[in-house]
């Protein structure tokens, strides 16, 4: 059977609206992906994102979010379809997307190494796969860049942030994360990656971990930041 007889027996559908997908589209349809609401944050200094993170991250560089997530628009849609609906190559899709407009950004351009906010192992065999990891290595195939899972680790379950309040989301984490192989991050500028950004309290835990490795620096993007 090839594959366009396949596609018309079990078409791939947009994972954002539904819609089936038509020649050339991948994951999403052109509709959606146009729909999404850039910030342009990657291009400029003093971005929301980072204003949220200044003073509270050691060895600070740079920060952006390339999406802006609101309640209700195709940006929630697309990041409830990573994170509950087993769509890794979704997320593949999306780290690519990422690492194109850091790309573009020469505030990025001295990043060595990219690295994921870890899952528990608990929640990433309930899920799958971890979102992050997969943004990253999305990016990584843009940028040509390496990525590490190994150094930086969650030693802690914790209870999703997306049902805690606020003032709770602090504690949910507070050293949540550790530093397995300090070595393999001593002296480089990593790029730390996450789905979404909301208060910035999961960073700034994985930032407290990764700010007692020697000499490091830390730039952050999320895909998304909730506004």
């Amino acid at each position: 059977m090839n594959f366009p007889l396949l596609q018309v027996l079990f078409p791939s559908t947009c994972a954002c609206c539904g819609e089936v997908l038509v020649q050339g589209e991948r994951q999403i349809c052109l509709n959606c992906l146009t729909s999404l609401t850039r910030t342009l944050y990657s291009g400029h200094e003093d971005n929301h994102t980072e204003r949220l993170l200044t003073g509270r991250v050691p060895a600070f560089v740079n920060a952006a979010s390339v999406y802006a997530f609101h309640h209700g628009n195709t940006v929630q849609n697309l990041v409830h379809a990573m994170k509950f609906h087993k769509n890794s190559d979704l997320c593949l899709f999306m780290g690519r997307q990422m690492g194109q407009e850091l790309l573009h950004s020469a505030r990025f351009d001295d990043i060595d190494l990219l690295v994921p906010v870890p899952l528990h192992w608990r929640r990433r065999l309930q899920r799958g796969y971890n979102q992050s990891e997969l943004l990253c290595r999305g990016i990584a195939e843009v940028m040509k860049r390496e990525v590490n899972t190994k150094a930086l680790v969650r030693h802690r379950y914790t209870s999703q942030q997306s049902r805690t309040s606020a003032a709770d989301r602090e504690s949910n984490v507070e050293g949540a994360f550790s530093i397995r192989h300090p070595e393999q991050l001593e002296g480089r500028h990593i790029l730390l990656v996450d789905d979404v950004l909301t208060t910035g309290a999961t960073l700034v835990s994985c930032c407290d971990a990764l700010g007692k490795v020697k000499d490091i620096r830390i730039s952050i993007a999320t895909l998304s930041i909730a506004g």
